[in-house]
């Protein structure tokens, strides 16, 4: 049975509210290290003021950040980059800690988005689409909603209720370390990324790894004196399939479901700069699965003795051994520590907002933001709208339905931990 103050707070979720900012924050064209970044902060910041929350909407001293030890890292450039934080209710620290991250990855081929246009916002059919509205501009503007019911419902909170908004999620985490870094914690925190209707309470985290594979340059008419980058590629990559292949046979219990719980993909591959020449070098870039409770030394370790391993058995590569080196975003894994209260809290405000059934309890086998508040001590899980398949992608949506139930969802919560 839900109380008088839980039912005021869902009949105070104002659903074309919640549509309208949300179209408002997709059409913010918040890419990774540009300047939309900021306007999407600005954005939020003018809105939890306006919701009466304390905010705290600052520029990030990127120099310091980025050259602090424990620094995440970071795959795209940034002239800037803010963070905001909005607090509501007395003193103390927060009951609970609502986040999402403003940043989105780049539209690419325009030609290829249905309307031409990744950051229109259309509206068909009660789903909205464009870049951001899964990944996970749903998830923020499900938040603001919640905030926005509990101050219209007029409920007092005994703990604050936090409200983070980040950027730079997609390429490392910077919004998220400076925000932890500058004070800003809470005894449990959502993050709203897209979990297709499940409550995700651990991430497998991920490597991007560059390999430099010599090899020896000679006219493609003579290509026996030479030696081929391209083909010395071959080998390691038949031993990039065996380890993953060694690295998914025990996988953990929460990311049994998946058909390939710890992926190791080559992304990028450069090799050669003329067609009669036998290429004297390959260089190519991949993203490497962390496991569940891996230490990510331990899994750069695993990687680079394959690669030695494969270098040792080669008469040219052990001359020549391939250059492993890790640029871009250190994605560890992160895990809800077991039988916290925070998990059952969150299920049990998801069915009482009307989810059709209790959700599923699954891990994700990509890193995200998690893996900061866990490493802060800070008890975090994702629940969301959206489904994570359609972030990055030309058909990217939301069910406005999600959008909708997730904002009651979180209202519940942040009332039953707070208020």
């Amino acid at each position: 049975m839900l109380s008088e103050v839980e039912r005021a707070v869902l009949a105070a979720v104002d659903d074309g509210l919640v549509v309208d900012e949300l179209r408002e924050l997709v059409q913010i064209q918040s890419v990774d290290g540009t300047a939309g970044e900021s306007a999407a902060q600005v954005w939020c910041a003018e809105r939890l003021r306006r919701l009466g929350m304390e905010v705290d909407h600052w520029e990030i001293d990127l120099p310091a950040v980025t050259a602090d030890a424990e620094f995440p890292g970071m795959e795209v450039e940034r002239a800037e980059a803010w963070g905001c934080v909005g607090v509501l209710g007395s003193s103390g620290s927060p009951g609970l800690v609502l986040n999402g991250h403003l940043d989105v990855v780049p539209p690419g081929d325009l030609a290829l988005w249905p309307d031409g246009d990744p950051f229109s916002a259309r509206v068909s059919g009660g789903i909205m689409w464009g870049r951001g509205t899964c990944d996970m501009k749903g998830g923020v503007a499900a938040i603001i909603g919640a905030v926005a019911a509990i101050v219209a419902a007029g409920i007092t909170l005994r703990k604050p209720l936090a409200v983070h908004t980040v950027v730079g999620e997609e390429d490392g985490g910077v919004g998220a370390f400076a925000t932890l870094q500058r004070g800003h914690t809470g005894e449990a925190c959502l993050i709203a990324e897209p979990t297709a209707g499940r409550v995700i309470p651990a991430n497998a985290g991920s490597l991007t790894f560059r390999l430099e594979i010599s090899g020896l340059a000679t006219h493609g008419s003579t290509r026996t004196r030479g030696v081929s980058a391209i083909e010395k590629f071959q080998l390691i990559n038949r031993a990039l399939a065996d380890l993953e292949a060694e690295r998914n046979r025990d996988p953990h219990p929460l990311l049994e479901h998946l058909d390939l719980a710890n992926p190791l993909s080559v992304g990028t591959i450069h090799a050669g700069d003329w067609a009669s020449t036998v290429p004297d070098l390959l260089v190519a870039e991949g993203r490497y699965g962390v496991r569940l409770g891996e230490p990510v030394t331990a899994a750069r370790q695993d990687f680079e003795r394959a690669i030695a391993e494969v270098c040792a058995k080669d008469d040219w590569l052990r001359d020549h051994p391939v250059k492993v080196t890790w640029p871009g975003g250190v994605f560890a894994s992160g895990l809800l520590p077991e039988g916290d209260p925070l998990l059952e809290d969150t299920l049990r405000a998801a069915t009482d907002a009307g989810a059709n059934a209790v959700p599923e309890v699954k891990g994700g086998p990509y890193g995200s933001d998690l893996r900061l508040y866990a490493a802060a001590g800070i008890p975090t899980l994702q629940y969301g709208p959206g489904d994570v398949r359609y972030a990055h992608a030309t058909d990217e949506h939301v069910v406005l339905a999600e959008v909708l139930h997730c904002a009651r969802a979180y209202a519940l919560l942040a009332v039953r931990r707070c208020a």
